[in-house]
């Protein structure tokens, strides 16, 4: 069957490329944490690195709208300020570094930091206490994983000198898995566990009754409901892509168990379709020669736009429900596709390089495999340039 332009989401009529994002599998991906965790306890969903590559504004925009969501988290302060732009009701909590200069700019309403260096909460609080603003902030614990946190020992001290400082009240207290994703032996997870309900009793105990306590990511909120507490941090599986094949195995069989749905889409258009004579090279390099005669797609992205140059010769499209290899190594901005077994190759039609098409499907996890890498790392990458559209 001749694909057809005019079959293509609205918006992407005149692009050489794009990104399609799944609002019905957003929903149900949330839809499950939510039926999983207890009703008083928040959900917070990450949408630093551009969403995971989703699009931090598009992606912000689907959630104002869907109740199951509370909270975000960024990584940077003008993460933020877009996260607020967008959907301007919602608390949003930065999880990364604020350099000291810019604090002030985040001493405004909604917007709440994770601190763990005294400098940070000295110059917070001159900088809200000149506003006449009280700012929340939220401990990082450090229980295991050695990042940025604040060990126990010295939890006592770092509480104390919040509480005598103006402008700054403590909030929350969170600390982050160092191994719960990798693994079927949940120990280690255990033990962080162990340390962040030690030190919530100690600041009890220190008058902090009504603290926000969180540590789950997607992982720990799938598999451990001891880590639920006030509130949840998802990320990966929010956007319907499981944390790790182990997150899977242990999650599967579970009670109640749903499979996540992916959000993400990636497509192109066939920018050349061309026959290559038996015998001739494709690519720089000279790394592939064809071995008959080739009908071969030419499709306008590359690693500019996000494409690991790593999947050269190894990774997948999709065209017209079949798998299209790819021949020779990937371009800055062009990738060479084989059509040869594959029907009705023409100019401009689409072509699917994450996502399903009929009964194939190629994910993020599937090309991070190929790299050696995780499908993190494979979204993240997107390029923020590719237009992403609401379906």
């Amino acid at each position: 069957m001749r694909a057809s332009v005019s079959s293509d989401p609205k918006g992407s009529l005149d692009r050489h490329t794009w990104i399609e994002l799944n609002a019905r599998a957003y929903r149900h991906n949330i839809g499950h944490f939510r039926k999983r965790i207890p009703s008083r306890t928040r959900i917070c969903v990450a949408v630093k690195a551009n969403a995971y590559g989703h699009g931090l504004r598009e992606m912000v925009r689907i959630s104002r709208e869907f109740v199951g969501i509370d909270w975000f988290a960024v990584h940077t302060l003008q993460e933020a300020k877009e996260v607020q732009d967008t959907a301007p009701t919602h608390p949003v909590l930065i999880l990364g570094y604020v350099p000291l200069r810019a604090l002030h700019r985040a001493v405004r309403p909604g917007v709440r930091l994770t601190v763990w260096n005294p400098e940070t909460v000295h110059a917070l609080s001159s900088q809200a206490h000149v506003r006449g603003l009280l700012v929340p902030v939220h401990i990082k614990l450090e229980t295991g994983t050695n990042r940025h946190g604040v060990h126990a020992e010295d939890i006592t001290a770092f509480v104390r000198l919040i509480d005598a400082l103006p402008g700054i009240k403590l909030e929350g207290l969170s600390t982050h898995y160092a191994n719960i994703e990798d693994t079927t032996d949940y120990s280690y997870a255990r033990h962080q566990t162990e340390i962040l309900f030690g030190v919530r009793n100690q600041l009890h105990d220190m008058g902090h009754t009504d603290l926000m306590v969180h540590s789950a990511c997607s992982a720990a909120a799938l598999l451990f409901p001891a880590t639920h507490l006030d509130m949840i941090r998802i990320g990966i599986s929010a956007y319907g892509i499981w944390p790790s094949k182990e997150t899977l195995v242990s999650a599967s069989s579970l009670p109640g168990f749903e499979p996540l749905r992916p959000v993400l889409t990636w497509k192109a258009r066939l920018s050349q379709v061309k026959s290559v004579p038996e015998g001739q090279f494709i690519g720089y390099g000279c790394t592939y020669r064809a071995t008959r005669s080739t009908l071969l797609g030419i499709v306008p992205v590359g690693y500019s736009e996000g494409y690991p140059r790593h999947l050269s010769g190894r990774a997948h499209a999709l065209f017209h429900g079949q798998r299209a290899p790819l021949r020779g190594r990937v371009c800055m901005n062009i990738i060479m596709v084989d059509l040869t077994d594959v029907p009705d190759a023409h100019i401009e039609a689409p072509i699917t390089l994450i996502g399903h098409d009929g009964d194939e499907r190629v994910t993020a996890t599937d090309l991070a495999a190929l790299c050696g890498t995780i499908p993190y790392e494979i979204l993240a990458r997107l390029s923020p340039a590719i237009p992403r559209i609401i379906t």
